[in-house]
């Protein structure tokens, strides 16, 4: 039997960390923010407003591929997954690995971005990560859901796709 991991992904401000905290409680797994995993040189350049490369994003993705060959009894992971090489760098390390792909309107991510607050990674940074974004929508163990919908509403579509 494969992993009972789940991606939640998305560009910022698509409510990956709202949805996922939501999920991990209601499966019962444990929650891993990918946030929590940028090294502080990759927090710095966002402050900054400098994009991330894929060079500066390829040891976070292996610190949430770590966590996901870690927990073979299943993970809830927020990772922006934007391309489709680093989504399957963390297949990779937990077979049969699925994604919630949150989709929004750039305007929309703007907003929610813009109104965070302190929050290191500000709105310059929003138009690169929808320039990055490899739509995950052809891929096998993808769900696309609208990120404008009730998180609640969203967390029931998700345990019934997971049934």
């Amino acid at each position: 039997m494969g992993t009972r991991s789940l991606v939640i992904m998305g560009v910022a401000g698509c409510g990956k960390s709202t949805l996922a905290a939501l999920l991990a409680q209601e499966l019962g797994l444990q929650l891993v923010e990918g946030d929590d995993h940028h090294p502080e040189q990759n927090r710095q350049k966002m402050q900054a407003g400098i994009p991330l490369t894929d060079e500066d994003r390829a040891g976070w993705l292996d610190r949430l591929a770590q966590s996901l060959s870690e927990y073979p009894e299943g993970l809830v992971v927020t990772c922006s997954a934007l391309r489709r090489r680093y989504r399957d760098r963390l297949r990779a390390a937990a077979p049969d690995l699925r994604f919630v792909h949150l989709e929004i309107e750039p305007e929309e991510a703007l907003r929610r971005v813009s109104s965070r607050g302190s929050h290191f990674f500000g709105p310059g940074l929003v138009e690169n990560q929808f320039a990055t974004l490899e739509s995950p929508a052809q891929e096998p163990g993808v769900l696309c859901l609208r990120a404008i919908d009730p998180p609640e509403q969203l967390a029931a579509q998700i345990s019934a796709w997971l049934r």
